[in-house]
C-alpha cells in the first residue's frame, strides 16, 4: 500500500514526544516485521484510527509504500466502536492530547476504556473557607509575586518581624 493513500486521524488524542519518537523510529528501523504485529488500523476511509505515532515514524524514514500487511481495515464498526477502538488502543503509550480529549471525548468513556484522567478541580475560588483544623504546626506558603512586589513584601514582613508583637511572641518561646 502506498503510505499516500493513508491519512492521519485530525482528531487522534495522542502526541509522543521526541525522545519517544526517536525510540519508536528506531524499533521500527531495527525490527520492521512488528508493522506486521501491530499494523496500523484504518478505516473505510484510510483514515487511521490506530498507528499515528507508526504511519509518522514510517513517514520520518522515508518509506513511500508499505507491505500490505502492515495496514489492516477495521471493517463492521460503529462509530461509538471506532472511539473506543482509539482509546483503548493507545492507554499504554506515548501521552494524551488533554485537549483534544477534553473537547471531543466523553469523560465517562475515557474513564471506562481505562484512560486515568487527572483531577481538574477548581480551587482558585477566592471566596472558599480554609479548613485551618487539618494544618500542622509548620506550614509552607508559596507566592509569585513581581520583583516590585516582592520588595514591598519583603519590607512589611520586615517590619512584622521587628514588631514589639513579634517581639514578646518570640519572648513566649514562638517562632
Amino acid at each position: 500500500m502506498k503510505l499516500n493513500e493513508i491519512k492521519e486521524n485530525p482528531s487522534n488524542p495522542r502526541l509522543i514526544k521526541d525522545d519517544k519518537f526517536k525510540k519508536l523510529l528506531k524499533s521500527i528501523k531495527d525490527f520492521p516485521q512488528m508493522m506486521s504485529l501491530r499494523p496500523i488500523i484504518i478505516d473505510e476511509n484510510n483514515i487511521i484510527q490506530g498507528g499515528n505515532m507508526r504511519f509518522k515514524a514510517l513517514k520520518e524514514l522515508d518509506y513511500k509504500e508499505i507491505p500490505d500487511e502492515w495496514v489492516k481495515q477495521g471493517k463492521d464498526l460503529t462509530e461509538e466502536q471506532w472511539k473506543e477502538f482509539v482509546i483503548k488502543d493507545n492507554v499504554g503509550f506515548g501521552e494524551w492530547d488533554w485537549d483534544a480529549l477534553a473537547n471531543e471525548w466523553d469523560s465517562e468513556q475515557l474513564t471506562e476504556w481505562g484512560v486515568d484522567l487527572p483531577d481538574f478541580t477548581d480551587y482558585s475560588d477566592k471566596n472558599k473557607e480554609i479548613d485551618t483544623e487539618s494544618f500542622d504546626d509548620e506550614m509552607i506558603i508559596k507566592l509569585k509575586y513581581t520583583e516590585e512586589d516582592y520588595l514591598k513584601v519583603r519590607d512589611q514582613l520586615a517590619k512584622v518581624a521587628s514588631s514589639p508583637e513579634m517581639a514578646v511572641w518570640k519572648l513566649l518561646g514562638n517562632e
